[in-house]
């Protein structure tokens, strides 16, 4: 007899390959954006120096030592040191931690309200119109007077009740995110008006799903592409914004550094050490940029429509 194996077409011998990730597609797209590869490496490369070079680096960013100020870059102090002797290395990595920390914060608010907003006013036809017109509201207030309006109203309030650094941090965090959740939330809008009418949506729909579940479930999965993009340009915006704020001398105290202070501390010795502006500005460039280079790799990686040209 002979065995009904050998008989078997050769496709059903043949063990089926389980289905490929979907995140390796997406990495497989993002990796082809040059661009988006070199921002994601300077962003880690920033992440690691505010964060493990501290630990590295012991200098204390607020010790002043006045026998060692307005010293060029040396062995002892690679980027020298300020007016009062203060380590500019250190400062750098302590008013990076601080702008990296109000960026990310500041994103996940403006993303949490706009991908709400967003949500509602595209899956509800009832909420669409006072919704938007709430957005179009804010989008027409000028962003930095709004924030300085803020600063000048609650800064007493807030550093009586958590501090001066904290109180500062929360307010210039909710002011940035209150102020910043308005693009996102258009984007979401206009995917999601366009995603309930899709045959998945109304199929589930036909069978009695209920509206928290469709949202869960079948939308906010489908909109993940624009809020990843919305994301990295919202770190990027709340990084100069703070920066800004510190510029003008109503972000953090003088005491507490980061790169927008640093900024400002530096603009009367611009002519006798220009590096003390270079550095915290090249800082804030190269940070910006990368993060800009991310969300345009990932807009690429995360649009099917694009993904595998």
């Amino acid at each position: 007899m002979t065995d009904p194996a050998a008989n078997a077409p050769a496709e059903a011998l043949v063990t089926a390959r389980p289905p490929r990730n979907q995140w390796l597609d997406v990495w497989d797209q993002f990796k082809t954006h040059r661009g988006a590869l070199f921002g994601l490496a300077f962003f880690v490369f920033i992440i690691l120096m505010v964060t493990v070079g501290p630990l590295l680096w012991t200098y204390d960013a607020t010790f002043i030592d006045i026998r060692a100020r307005n010293q060029g870059p040396s062995l002892a102090h690679p980027m020298g040191t300020d007016q009062l002797g203060r380590d500019m290395f250190a400062r750098m990595m302590a008013g990076g931690r601080v702008s990296v920390a109000v960026g990310l914060t500041a994103m996940a608010l403006a993303l949490m309200l706009g991908t709400f907003v967003g949500v509602v006013a595209g899956f509800f036809r009832k909420f669409d119109g006072p919704l938007m017109r709430l957005t179009d509201l804010f989008l027409a207030l000028p962003l930095l007077p709004l924030l300085l309006v803020g600063v000048l109203l609650f800064r007493e309030r807030l550093n009586g009740l958590f501090g001066p650094e904290l109180g500062i941090f929360i307010l210039i965090v909710t002011g940035i995110g209150i102020t910043s959740w308005m693009p996102t939330a258009r984007i979401v809008r206009g995917d999601v008006l366009a995603l309930k009418e899709r045959e998945f949506v109304l199929a589930a729909r036909s069978i009695g799903t209920p509206p928290r579940r469709l949202i869960s479930r079948h939308i906010l999965p489908n909109i993940l592409s624009p809020i990843m993009v919305s994301a990295t340009l919202g770190i990027a915006t709340a990084i100069i914004t703070e920066s800004a704020l510190s510029f003008l001398g109503l972000g953090f105290p003088p005491d507490f550094p980061t790169w927008g202070r640093l900024l400002f501390d530096a603009t009367d010795y611009l002519q006798q050490y220009p590096g003390r502006v270079i550095w915290p500005g090249l800082a804030i460039s190269f940070t910006v940029l990368s993060v800009n280079f991310i969300g345009d790799g990932l807009r690429d990686a995360l649009d099917p429509r694009i993904r595998g040209r």
